[in-house]
């Protein structure tokens, strides 16, 4: 499963930088599937095809939040969510929409950083 930021959220900011596949924004920004990724596009639901570089809607304008399509919950990268770990109201917490097992994260991680 990915993680998500609650609407507890206050704003610190220290989810962002610590997230390998660059997928925690601040509320209100744009996102883009090539930050932090290997990503040069990407085929989207209903077969289009986007660049990685161009801009998508930010899915929160009122707090932080996560890209659930990058999020590997850190597998591959840490022992546990890096986020959540240093969340300091523990508003990152396991998105119940967003359930993936382990060998699929991995899967995603080879995908976003083009190791398979």
């Amino acid at each position: 499963m990915a993680i998500m930021i609650t609407d507890e959220c206050i704003n610190c900011g220290a989810c962002e930088p610590e997230c390998p596949n660059n997928a925690i924004y601040e509320g209100g920004a744009q996102w883009r599937w090539a930050d932090g990724t290997a990503l040069k596009e990407v085929q989207v639901d209903g077969g289009a095809t986007v660049s990685g570089t161009a801009p998508q809607t930010p899915i929160s304008d009122e707090y932080y939040y996560i890209v659930s399509d990058k999020c590997t919950e850190c597998v591959g990268f840490h022992e546990e969510p890096q986020c959540a770990a240093v969340c300091p109201v523990d508003c990152c917490v396991d998105d119940p929409d967003y359930r993936e097992a382990q060998e699929a994260l991995l899967k995603k991680k080879e995908w976003l950083h083009a190791e398979a």
